[in-house]
């Protein structure tokens, strides 16, 4: 399965001189925990509002400094084409939960180990029911052999 597959929602992104009370206020707004930072459509960094939290109001930054003053540049990414168990890679390598999903420098998502979670828990779910059905109802018919 393609990384890109895994997207259920586009990933929000804003400009490097956002402020951070509207990078907080945009976060809020979209119900997500991360922003891609991007210039002329160019992926220059991530922010999550962990990032906001621990570089910048436990620091006493003020809510008027921009985004880049905080950000993580130049992010580890996956290509959208590129197969999801190199996501899986990527998250444990570089200790991350979320990681932007690029076609050559150009965002076009955000993946996190939530998302990932969510998939797979829908995957086994799907594994699971006929098993499920045939502890529930004994065991299933299995139709005669042709002879002809």
């Amino acid at each position: 399965m393609k990384t890109i597959e895994n997207l259920h929602r586009p990933g929000v992104a804003v400009p490097p001189d956002t402020t951070l009370r509207a990078a907080a206020g945009v976060m809020e707004n979209s119900g997500v925990g991360s922003l891609a930072v991007v210039e002329r459509d160019r992926l220059v960094g991530i922010v999550t509002d962990r990032d906001i939290v621990r570089r910048a109001v436990a620091r006493g930054i003020p809510s008027d400094a921009r985004i880049d003053s905080v950000m993580t540049p130049d992010p580890v990414t996956i290509e959208a084409g590129a197969d999801v168990h190199s996501v899986y890679r990527l998250l444990h390598e570089h200790a991350i939960r979320r990681i932007p999903v690029v076609e050559g420098t150009r965002f076009v998502g955000m993946l996190s180990t939530d998302d990932l979670l969510v998939e797979l828990a829908s995957d086994l779910a799907d594994l699971a029911r006929p098993l499920t059905a045939e502890a529930l109802f004994a065991h299933r018919e299995v139709p005669p052999l042709s002879t002809t």
